[in-house]
């Protein structure tokens, strides 16, 4: 199952957030091609206010499992987490 990931920062959390981010991408490397891409959302400003990834994993509970040892979770950098279903088609201009 793919999922897109949309996760805000609470309110002044850019400092934390940047403490915290070599822990997050050691994970998201461990995580390997569960991850079809991810990066940072902007402020107008062009400074880091959240997280958008796209997923693959067996199930919703499997991705569950994930955030609940996310350290931008864990940390509580990340304020507000939505979650969807995906369908994913397209990855780097190749149909998937």
């Amino acid at each position: 199952m793919q999922f897109i990931i949309k996760a805000y920062d609470g309110e002044g959390m850019l400092e934390k957030r940047m403490e915290v981010r070599p822990r997050h991408l050691e994970g998201m490397n461990k995580l390997g091609k569960a991850i079809i891409c991810a990066g940072g959302l902007l402020d107008e400003q062009g400074k880091m206010k959240g997280s958008v990834l796209v997923t693959e994993f067996e199930d919703r509970a499997a991705l569950d499992a994930y955030l609940a040892n996310e350290p931008y979770v864990v940390e509580h950098v990340w304020e507000k987490i939505e979650v969807e279903r995906l369908n994913v088609v397209i990855v780097n201009g190749a149909k998937r």
